[in-house]
């Protein structure tokens, strides 16, 4: 078998690899755009290519007297905007700090924050409920976000350390010889260098609020101030008037803001992953 057979079968090989995985990805994907055009209510009769295809459901979902989707997408979204920015606020500062300085503490620190990492958050749901009923925080938003950003820095300041041990400390020390404090070299150096990690930390940090169900769960009790997941977890929840199609649909628009911050970070997200996951 010469080289040029050989070369074949290895990308025919890598290709159909590749669309299987395609196909398994998007089977799902399709299944239920398609389910959120079929009509009723029930998914029994449902196809994925539906004959008699409607966008009912979508209307519904956006009619504020039949449903308070809206308003918890609104919800969805203020948790995930207000998490994001703490969340990338305080990981900026704490892995420079990690990065650049050597004080009492620092290795126990960065040991601390794998250990609390090992320890998924529905471990802790009877810890929490308590917490946040002895501190009045329990059926706000507040309580989300600080749960949301507390449990977002162990591994992201870990990551996001690791690619600021990547920007070279000459840097600093140039700066530094120029008269330029530690704000400013933070500010106007190493953070337009780290834009690729902090990208990648802004999108788990949004993700998080829009897939998490457990916390949000325990948490909220008010139905106006639920979000996405609890919101459509309570629509096929009752076993007498449940609405799967409704619920595909509300589904589908879940995924309207992630991939457009996805796209917009997209050139980031490479570099951050690789750079800030291979040093530390």
């Amino acid at each position: 078998m010469n080289m040029k057979t050989q070369k074949f079968i290895r990308l025919t090989l890598s290709y159909m690899t590749i669309l299987v995985v395609i196909a398994i990805v998007l089977y799902p994907v399709l299944w239920i755009i398609g389910s959120s055009l079929n009509p009723g209510n029930s998914l029994s009769g449902a196809s994925m290519i539906p004959s008699d295809a409607t966008f009912k459901h979508y209307i519904e979902l956006f009619n504020t007297e039949k449903s308070n989707y809206l308003l918890w997408y609104w919800n969805t979204l203020k948790i995930c905007i207000i998490t994001m920015v703490v969340a990338v606020t305080m990981i900026a500062l704490m892995a420079y700090a990690f990065s650049r300085y050597r004080f009492h503490g620092r290795k126990y620190g960065l040991m601390t924050f794998l250990i609390l990492q090992m320890i998924p958050n529905f471990a802790a749901l009877i810890a929490i409920y308590v917490l946040a009923l002895v501190t009045g925080l329990l059926d706000t938003h507040f309580a989300l976000i600080l749960l949301y950003v507390g449990g977002l820095l162990p591994m992201n300041t870990w990551l996001a350390k690791g690619y600021f041990d990547t920007i070279p400390k000459e840097l600093d020390e140039s700066a530094r010889m120029d008269g330029a404090g530690h704000l400013r070299i933070f500010w106007q150096i190493v953070l337009p260098l780290a834009k690729p990690i902090l990208a990648v930390v802004a999108l788990f940090s949004f993700i998080t609020p829009f897939t998490d169900f457990i916390l949000a769960g325990i948490i909220l009790s008010t139905e106006s101030k639920y979000t996405l997941a609890v919101g459509l977890y309570a629509l096929v929840a009752d076993d007498f008037g449940a609405e799967f199609t409704k619920f595909a649909a509300g589904s589908v628009l879940i995924a309207i803001p992630i991939g457009l911050l996805f796209l917009s970070l997209q050139r980031y997200l490479i570099s951050g992953l690789t750079a800030g996951g291979t040093k530390g």
